[in-house]
């Protein structure tokens, strides 16, 4: 594998990427994770329908947080290993963090299946466990990002460096589910960041979202969530 090196046509004084992209998608993962065992918890023993609902939840959960993580693997590490010599422990600390959060979620979906056909108490008290472990775990690594790595990425990398990993996640998730995580991460989004994140995707894709996403996720919100 070659060794990644700076982007030769980027102006390294204007051409440094805003990470605060990260954050507003970070906040979709930590919102979700909790949400899915408080509400796996309430189902009522027996309530195969609503299991169903729910793991479906989790499972579209685990791709989006797949997809993330994996375009930070492909895309992030490797140049920020070759450019930040002195801070390289931070990156390594990230990989290591990727590896924990993994394992933990490949533990929670070893769970779910057996709630899912059963709906039982003992199944879910097992699934709820294994998804605090996997909360725990996740929200350390991205706490540990935000305040560590986002800065180290702002200094090393390009705009187009950091933006091939949204072209990632848009390559590497089904065409049917982007308009669910656009809404997941839209979600507690304020004006500006909404703009934002609404202001980088081409005209088709806005028009798309505001004719057809919201009211699609709101829909999908009220039937994971319980609400009519």
């Amino acid at each position: 594998m070659t060794t990644p090196t700076a982007d030769p046509t980027a102006d390294p004084t204007t051409d440094r990427p805003d990470t605060h992209d990260m954050v507003i998608v970070h906040r979709a993962f930590r919102r979700e994770s909790l949400l899915l065992a408080s509400l796996i918890g309430a189902v009522p023993d027996g309530d195969t329908v609503r299991a169903g609902v729910l793991a479906t939840h989790l499972r579209w959960y685990r791709l989006g947080l797949h997809n993330h993580h994996h375009g930070e693997d492909e895309l992030i590490w490797p140049p920020l290993l070759a450019r930040a010599d002195l801070e390289s422990d931070v990156v390594v600390r990230m990989e290591a963090q990727h590896v924990r959060v993994a394992e933990s979620l490949d533990r929670v979906m070893l769970a779910l299946p057996e709630w899912q056909g059963s709906a039982g108490r003992s199944p879910r008290q097992r699934l709820v466990a294994a998804l605090g472990e996997h909360r725990e775990a996740l929200i350390e690594h991205l706490d540990d990002e935000e305040t560590h790595l986002l800065p180290l990425a702002e200094r090393h990398l390009t705009r187009r460096e950091w933006g091939a990993m949204g072209d990632h996640f848009l390559a590497a998730t089904p065409k049917s589910l982007l308009l669910s995580f656009l809404g997941a991460i839209l979600e507690e989004a304020d004006p500006v960041e909404r703009g934002d994140v609404l202001g980088a995707m081409p005209t088709p894709a806005r028009l798309l979202w505001h004719t057809v996403g919201r009211a699609l996720y709101a829909r999908r919100i009220r039937r994971v969530r319980g609400r009519r």
